[in-house]
């Protein structure tokens, strides 16, 4: 048996839609995104796209109906399997559905929804439970920046966010560091500055799971992704793909930075 840990791992561009696209627009979006790329882009990266809830099955049907080489993700799951939890969606529902990765963390959702590391945590496990990869986000705040709190702040996040996970699981996560004051805002940070953290963040995997863990893992920038900055920000060694928020919404932008070598 093959131990996919071990094979060369492939960059990985993943388009969060976040509360746009209904279900017709999701189908037109991800055909339009698929009709953009070709098998050679494939080859060297994977691409995931994030709809609303109300698009999975769409989207879902459209990816195994043509054969598409997209992959689906979640935006959010549920800890509990099932229950009196009125207007959430649990893991298993959605490995029904065919998603392949699920983001948990988001800073929008510790931002307004009270997210925290524990539930976060829940979250990774109810997602590893269900066979899925998770797409773990950390950050920083602007005033967390400015008190040069950013190690701490990530490092604990990780580790939080991550607690009790076999570290043999780690190897097939995925951690986005996305800055809270990049998301949305038209800012981002420079490519050197999250090169650093997407390095530090590498350091605190290797040393949670081992030197193989820590080159297998796949680690994304999020913030402000555009086809303007993501050549200089996928030149960083340790920055292996992007979690790509306003520009994913448009097929030919999200295509550009899926082709960022081009």
């Amino acid at each position: 048996m093959v131990d996919k840990r071990k094979l060369p791992k492939k960059n990985l561009m993943v388009g969060n839609w976040k509360m746009n696209a209904n279900h017709l627009e999701a189908i037109q979006m991800t055909q339009k995104l698929s009709f953009r790329l070709s098998e050679d882009d494939y080859d060297r990266i994977d691409v995931v796209v994030c709809p609303p809830f109300t698009a999975l099955r769409s989207v879902q049907i459209l990816i195994e109906t043509d054969r598409l080489d997209v992959q689906l993700g979640a935006q959010n799951a549920h800890w509990e399997e099932k229950g009196a939890f009125t207007g959430e969606v649990s893991a298993p529902m959605l490995a029904k559905l065919g998603v392949r990765y699920v983001i948990c963390g988001h800073s929008e959702r510790r931002q307004y929804f009270g997210e925290t590391d524990a539930t976060v945590n829940r979250r990774v496990k109810a997602v590893l439970a269900a066979a899925m990869t998770p797409v773990v986000c950390v950050g920083e705040t602007l005033e967390q920046r400015e008190a040069e709190e950013t190690e701490a702040i990530v490092v604990g996040q990780l580790k939080g966010g991550l607690s009790g996970v076999d570290p043999s699981e780690l190897a097939g996560f995925a951690i986005a560091y996305e800055p809270v004051w990049a998301i949305g805002t038209g800012r981002n940070a420079s490519a050197d500055d999250a090169g650093a953290v997407c390095q530090l963040i590498r350091e605190t995997i290797t040393n949670l799971g081992g030197d193989e863990t820590g080159a297998q893992i796949r680690i994304l920038y999020g913030g402000s992704v555009n086809a303007g900055n993501i050549k200089g920000l996928m030149a960083k060694r340790h920055i292996d793909g992007a979690l790509v928020g306003g520009a994913s919404l448009d097929p030919d932008t999200f295509a550009a930075v899926c082709r960022y070598w081009g």
